[in-house]
């Protein structure tokens, strides 16, 4: 790379910075942490989605649990000489100033670096704001050539490219850090935007340059995934690309990436992990409610794309415990894969419109015609909550092709709702329940659609009618929930089951809804009510219902497997045993063929890898993994959020739509409709 290509990608990378330092301001702005500086710190203001408070919470509370070991440790041995923090690429981060406030710095000093053009507009902050003054002390301001930038008794600020570490030790050690004393290196968010030789470079520096000290980096991995390849197309489109995540692509090799560069010691954990470990429960629930919110998928995935590792050597500090083994998050890796299921593309643009959305329902209406409504998608050139309907038919054998209408006739108009269920009453009927308009606004009301020939019978289904089909039933004020077709007395209903509402985060409730008369009738459930849960996945078996999985009340996946059977009276709870164990998941969707129960896709936290098909023999309990194979499948194919319907007879499953929103990394749409064949399962019986 030539220094005017090195110097764009230096400069892309210093807006990073921004970006990021207006989303620490709002974090604080709503509550999430206390730091009354980042707003001084930051021109301007902006009010971040929730999704990217979370995604910035989780990190701060990493970084300052870091940063409390660290004091915590050299505070508490007799002798210690004074302690430094050295945070690299620090930006406009406020921990000097939060450290002052807290009284944490009388025997520790904290040295800045970052680029030379983002330290001067620091340290002209910090200058022009005599609050940050006051706690500074006083100070000296640099020649504007000069690599220190602003210089008080416990503060320095440097402006120095990572990249030139001679320049760096000797602007340092001229700077008054000694290399001899206690050490905490903070990186948050910068060695993978470093070439790869320049991060060895200065993790080894870093670990021949002080004998005791905690190098602490926060950064992402896994970049194989859908998500993890969506993450680098937005880094990569910032002129700012991840480097070395395919040569440390997970907290293994970052580990050992530490320790072959000299550190004595090294611990890492994924941001999923430090949640659910370091946190107080009490904590968590706080931050839950600070605002609405219902992208559980993205807040899951994106923590488990990024990790905070500390490295440490040192008679002081190689053996703080940074983040000692804890039981609150047991990791439960899948069984090593039974098979594969090819997946192949089968719609695109040049037959129809693809589905491009997530959060929508779909049904089969008849062999040869799915329906799929509402959800979040890709409508007319923008992203909005999507009213159109997409029909899928099939004109062949083995191809499919997509048409978008809107709703037509004098009837209702469909509401744009999301997370709801749809249900089929004929080939030309379909029932729809529940769903929501935005966190804080459920969508009421039953609606049926009615779908008919065009008129000139070009295709075969093209109009589809809304009609209000009941009440707006307080019942039905919830989304996330599941619909599902059982037997009673020879009469038909649906079950109704679980989800969230605006005042519950979880529901464990159920109704039957008669689908003859659409009366809501009450049936004796007997067994021990299941736990509540949202995103779970249900089907019909057996006259009854299967429940599998689901995200629980402290947002925790749910392993369970549950039927609800019918029995003389009624309804009867029942669990299902399942060996080995399956891995907590949400948002899958679920089928049974030939006896087994397939949960296809879904999130999962517990777990490095990828959920692909589970499969769960009804009759013995055992479960298998079915890797999906994409080969075939020209972009990343994230299965959460999506519909799925079942071909039997083919022994095919269509995959329609899925995706989400991707933290700050922008909104992906899986853009192909996919086939998964499962022929290799039935010849395995």
């Amino acid at each position: 790379m030539g220094p005017r290509s090195r110097e764009r990608r230096a400069g892309a990378v210093q807006s990073t910075n921004d970006s990021s330092a207006l989303s620490k301001s709002s974090l604080a702005a709503r509550g999430y942490v206390h730091d009354p500086f980042a707003a001084l710190l930051v021109p301007g203001t902006a009010r971040r989605a929730p999704l990217i408070h979370r995604g910035y919470y989780v990190r701060a509370r990493a970084v300052g649990h870091c940063v409390r070991a660290f004091l915590e440790r050299t505070c508490a041995v007799p002798g210690v000489t004074r302690a430094q923090i050295l945070s690299l690429g620090a930006g406009s981060d406020s921990l000097y100033f939060r450290l002052k406030t807290a009284g944490h710095l009388a025997g520790t000093a904290v040295w800045e670096v970052d680029f030379p053009d983002v330290a001067r507009r620091k340290a002209e902050r910090i200058l022009d704001t005599p609050e940050l003054c006051a706690l500074t002390g006083p100070f000296q301001s640099r020649d504007p050539t000069s690599a220190l930038c602003f210089e008080s008794v416990d503060y320095r600020l440097l402006g120095l490219d990572l990249r030139q570490l001679a320049r760096l030790d000797e602007a340092l050690a001229a700077a008054g850090l000694n290399a001899a004393a206690p050490t905490l290196l903070l990186a948050e968010a910068v060695l993978t935007y470093l070439e790869p030789n320049d991060a060895a470079a200065l993790i080894a520096w870093a670990a021949r340059r002080f004998p005791d000290a905690l190098f602490v980096i926060y950064e992402q991995m896994r970049p194989h995934d859908a998500f993890g390849q969506v993450m680098q197309q937005h880094f990569q489109q910032l002129n700012s690309p991840l480097h070395g995540l395919d040569r440390f692509p997970d907290v293994e090799a970052q580990q050992n990436r530490f320790l072959q560069a000299g550190w004595t010691a090294c611990c890492a954990v994924n941001m999923n992990e430090f949640y659910r470990c370091f946190l107080s429960s009490e904590e968590c629930q706080r931050v839950e409610n600070l605002e609405p919110f219902d992208e559980f998928e993205e807040w899951h995935l994106k923590c488990a794309h990024y990790f905070i590792l500390a490295a440490s050597r040192g008679a002081t500090l190689s053996q703080t415990l940074v983040f000692p083994p804890s039981e609150a998050f047991p990791r439960i890796d899948p069984a090593s894969p039974s098979g594969i299921f090819p997946a192949c593309v089968v719609t695109s643009d040049s037959k129809g419109p693809d589905l491009k959305r997530y959060g929508h329902a779909s049904v089969l209406l008849s062999p040869s015609v799915i329906l799929s409504a509402g959800g979040f998608g890709e409508q007319e050139g923008r992203h909005c909550r999507v009213s159109k309907f997409h029909l899928l038919s099939r004109y062949c054998d083995f191809e499919w092709k997509g048409n978008q209408t809107c709703s037509c006739g004098t009837g209702a108009q469909w509401d744009g709702r999301l997370y709801h269920t749809m249900t089929r009453l004929s080939d030309t009927e379909v029932l729809v329940l529940g769903g929501r308009l935005s966190p804080v606004t459920p969508a009421l009301g039953i609606l049926q659609l009615g779908v008919s020939k065009s008129e000139d019978n070009s295709t075969e289904y093209l109009n589809v009618t809304v009609t209000k089909a009941g009440p707006e039933d307080s019942m039905l004020s919830r989304w996330r929930h599941s619909t599902t077709e059982v037997s009673y007395e020879n009469q038909k209903y649906l079950f109704v089951y679980g989800g969230r509402s605006v005042v519950e985060p979880v529901l464990s409730d159920w109704h039957f809804l008669h689908m003859g008369t659409m009366a809501w009738v009450s049936i004796p459930v007997k067994g021990e009510a299941p736990e509540g849960r949202h995103s779970h996945s249900a089907c019909s078996w057996q006259g009854g219902a299967l429940i599998a999985g689901g995200l629980g009340a402290s947002e925790e996946p749910l392993s369970s497997v549950l039927f609800l059977k019918p029995i003389s009276c009624g309804f009867l709870w029942e669990s299902i045993v399942i060996q080995p164990p399956i891995t907590p998941r949400y948002s899958h969707t679920a089928h049974v063929l030939h006896g087994k129960l397939l949960l296809v896709g879904g999130v999962w936290i517990h777990s490095s890898s990828v959920p692909g098909v589970t499969v769960i023999d009804l009759t013995t309990g055992l479960s298998s993994e079915y890797q999906i194979d994409t080969t075939c499948v020209p972009r990343p194919l994230m299965l959460h959020n999506h519909t799925s319907i079942l071909l039997p007879e083919e022994q095919q499953l269509l995959l329609l739509g899925g995706g989400g929103n991707c933290f700050s990394f922008g909104t992906y749409f899986n853009p192909h409709t996919v086939t998964l064949d499962l022929s290799s399962l039935s010849a395995g019986q």
